[in-house]
């Protein structure tokens, strides 16, 4: 499966943004889908996850209670709706799909098909 990202850009502090993750192929419900990030000196890092059928949600401290992580199956999309954002967001997102899930130990290392990244910057 091919991953494409969208939605990316710059806010202000408290602002949202919109992720969009679409996938090519038939097979996009067989996968488990999620996002990372990696900030500039940092390390790629899990931000959350949602089961085959989207009923399932995984998300990184960080992020839990502003983010929201939703797929359409008839859509073969995922999305990341990002609310009260601050500079510590500010990251390359990547969007990536898996075999098993993992919940909120997804490592990098077990991901198997990445999108190219996204760039979401966040202004103080």
């Amino acid at each position: 499966v091919q991953l494409q990202a969208s939605g990316g850009g710059l806010v202000q502090a408290g602002g949202s943004l919109r992720l969009s993750c679409l996938a090519s192929g038939r097979t996009f419900s067989s996968y488990v889908m999620g996002w990372f990030r990696q900030a500039p000196g940092k390390e790629r890092e899990f931000v959350a996850t949602t089961d085959l059928s989207g009923g399932r949600t995984y998300y990184a401290d960080s992020v839990k209670g502003r983010f929201t992580i939703s797929r359409d199956n008839d859509k073969n999309t995922v999305d990341l709706q990002m609310s009260s954002l601050n500079p510590e967001d500010t990251a390359v997102y990547f969007c990536a799909a898996g075999l098993q899930l993992y919940g909120t130990t997804w490592h990098p290392d077990r991901v198997y098909y990445w999108g190219p990244g996204t760039q979401v910057t966040v202004s103080s």
